[in-house]
């Protein structure tokens, strides 16, 4: 019967990790499905991105406060779960505070320090909740925020409120049971500790096998919640947890206005300029696609962009298009390519490779009314705290729409046309452009 408590950890565990594992393959997969593009230059610029984006999370700090709460809760979440560590092997080894006896004092000052922080996480993530639901924060509310988006974020605030709020429950009951001397509690004799030592009052009423009961199920549930918290991720905005460290290494890190051409193209307007620049034994090119109309014409880079967003709105309060009313929000951009994304993959995942859905990113997700509305000023990529790009793929898609499609507004058409014709976006010829200066000296 002793067994039966590590055997139950054990099972648990591997069910939850093998879930993980499975769903974290699938998201490489589906970011895999688009196209390669290198990102292997300047690695010491990359890590340092790593460093002050990923991990100091230096764009957040243009809002002091913000920042420093939503520090508090990545912290929080990061060090505590190194007890994670010692619940682990707790469960695997059928121990109690593994730790404990070989740490000594320092023991108490590291459980401790992780009061302190759950604390601090507790009160933060009820700041956030009212900031979210009372406030309403204009951001957080924009249409596509729809009620999955809103609610993602409340479950994982309250999933943390309970997950900290079970580590002080058991460190109270843990407390009071080693002061009783009871069992291998007495053997951990780790002392009272800050605040849980001030729930103690709560508990020290009951009987000491109620305190096991309580102590045990504090503990069950901590590591489940902790199990659960593993699984919701994949799912969850939250994923960028995980994400961010590899999106902020494999930052676009040129000049931010940069546009990439295509050489076909400017190749084109090159002979049009030289014609007598035109190779007589050129051989016709192999018709190129022009753009992205689906995921499978994004690049990886794009892919990662979606599953990393952080739907934090940053992107979308910023662009000046949406500011004015228009409809392009790119946090809607990264959220319907990471819908697409699983959309695929749960196509693939049936059919064992992709069947034609009918559907493509491009009009069934996003619409040309969206791309158009984009001034290319890359305020969403100065805002985006992890590095994310929604103007890089609003550029392929606009491609698209007017190289495959022939798909823009009259003006936009009269322009390219003056442009292919003229070398100017104005209706005149090259050798009439400069007329305008004879004239005013006449």
């Amino acid at each position: 019967m002793q067994y039966i408590p590590q055997l139950a950890f054990i099972i648990l565990s591997g069910i939850a990790v093998y879930l993980f594992v499975k769903k974290a393959a699938e998201i490489r997969r589906n970011i895999l499905l688009g196209r390669d593009e290198d990102f292997s230059d300047n690695p010491s610029a990359r890590w340092k991105n790593v460093v002050l984006l990923a991990l100091g999370q230096k764009k957040m700090f243009k809002y002091p406060l913000v920042a420093l709460m939503h520090f508090v809760i990545y912290a929080g979440f990061i060090i505590i779960n190194i007890e994670v560590l010692e619940i682990a092997l707790d469960g695997l080894l059928g121990k109690h505070r593994l730790f404990a006896a070989p740490m000594g004092s320092t023991y108490s000052w590291l459980i401790n320090s992780f009061e302190v922080l759950a604390v601090l996480v507790i009160v933060v993530c009820v700041a956030f909740l009212v900031r979210r639901n009372v406030f309403k924060v204009k951001r957080f509310w924009k249409r596509e925020m729809t009620s999955w988006p809103r609610s993602d974020a409340n479950y994982i605030l309250f999933t943390e409120i309970i997950l900290m709020s079970l580590f002080l429950t058991m460190n109270s009951t843990d407390g009071i049971l080693q002061q009783r001397g009871y069992g291998h509690y007495a053997e951990a004799n780790t002392g009272s500790f800050i605040f849980s030592g001030m729930l103690a009052p709560m508990f020290s009423g009951l009987s000491t096998e109620t305190l096991v009961g309580i102590e045990r199920t504090a503990w069950w549930l901590h590591i489940v919640g902790i199990f659960a918290f593993l699984n919701y991720l994949p799912y969850s905005k939250h994923l960028h947890i995980m994400l961010a460290f590899p999106n902020a290494y494999y930052m676009r890190i040129g000049a931010q206005g940069k546009m990439d051409n295509m050489p076909e193209i400017q190749q084109e307007v090159l002979y049009a300029m030289q014609p007598e620049t035109i190779p007589t034994d050129a051989t016709p090119a192999e018709p190129k696609k022009f753009g992205a109309k689906d995921i499978f014409d994004l690049s990886w880079r794009n892919l990662l962009d979606a599953y990393s967003c952080t739907e934090c709105g940053r992107c979308t309060a910023a662009c000046p298009a949406n500011q004015t009313g228009k409809l392009l929000s790119p946090r809607k951009i990264m959220m319907d390519t990471r819908d697409r994304a699983e959309e695929v993959g749960i196509n693939i995942n049936k059919n064992k490779e992709f069947q034609d859905d009918g559907k493509s990113l491009l009009h069934n997700y996003i619409l040309p009314e969206e791309l158009r509305a984009c001034t290319t000023c890359n305020a969403c990529v100065e805002e985006c705290p992890v590095g994310i790009s929604p103007l890089n793929i609003i550029q392929q898609l606009r491609r698209y729409l007017v190289m495959e499609e022939s798909n823009a507004p009259a003006e936009w058409n009269a322009m390219f046309s003056n442009t292919e014709n003229n070398f100017a976006p104005w209706k005149l010829s090259p050798d009439e452009r400069d007329k305008w200066a004879v004239e005013m000296n006449s």
